[in-house]
């Protein structure tokens, strides 16, 4: 029982601790890079190391919380003019957020933490080289966020995002390719370093703390 109670004790106190290293990147511009029209975020790299360290679940409930420290920044803080395709409360001219805003502010974030999980669990389960299960669970669950941000913004913004950002909406495929190589991919690769170097060692610990 004791053992029980002190393995939930030190689940808490490691969640929380991850929660607050996720606020820091959240809500200062340590977690983030403007470019262009985009804000690049390191926000991702909490919920991969959750979702490794402390199990899908863990990874994705901590993926709910970046999509609402998400939503309280472009709600009252919007860093970005596009800041309409996170929330329904922000409006810029004629172009407002909706519904949809929602879905691109929480699910995205949400799934990191599943994907990344489940990944980094069957990737284990067939005994594949450590450093390959522990990166490519990080790039996966980075470019999980990366492919339905962007994805949802041209479904359900295309028309309006293209008229905040000045360009032509035929050439928004095009530019949305072009932030996930200059956006998604360096933030998928530090993902996938982060959630290596950083887990690794960490759940190698954990496992002989309980031997």
């Amino acid at each position: 029982m004791k053992a029980s109670v002190s393995k939930k004790t030190i689940f808490l106190a490691q969640f929380a601790m991850l929660l607050a290293i996720e606020a820091i990147v959240c809500f200062t511009p340590l977690g983030s890079l403007p470019i262009g029209p985009m804000v690049a975020t390191l926000g991702m790299v909490p919920v991969i190391i959750t979702a490794i360290i402390l199990g899908t679940p863990a990874g994705t409930a901590m993926g709910f919380f970046t999509g609402l420290f998400s939503f309280l920044v472009m709600t009252f803080t919007p860093p970005t003019p596009v800041a309409f395709v996170f929330t329904p409360f922000y409006s810029i001219g004629s172009v407002h957020g909706n519904f949809w805003s929602l879905v691109i502010c929480f699910v995205p974030r949400i799934l990191v933490g599943t994907v990344t999980g489940l990944c980094f669990s069957l990737f284990s389960r067939l005994k594949w080289n450590k450093v390959f299960v522990y990166s490519v669970s990080g790039v996966l669950g980075s470019l999980t966020n990366t492919v339905l941000v962007l994805g949802g913004i041209y479904i359900f913004f295309g028309q309006s995002y293209a008229t905040v950002i000045g360009k032509s909406f035929d050439l928004l495929l095009g530019l949305i390719g072009l932030s996930i190589l200059t956006n998604g991919v360096p933030e998928a690769v530090i993902g996938g370093i982060a959630a290596y170097a950083i887990c690794y060692p960490i759940k190698k610990h954990m496992s002989h703390s309980f031997e």
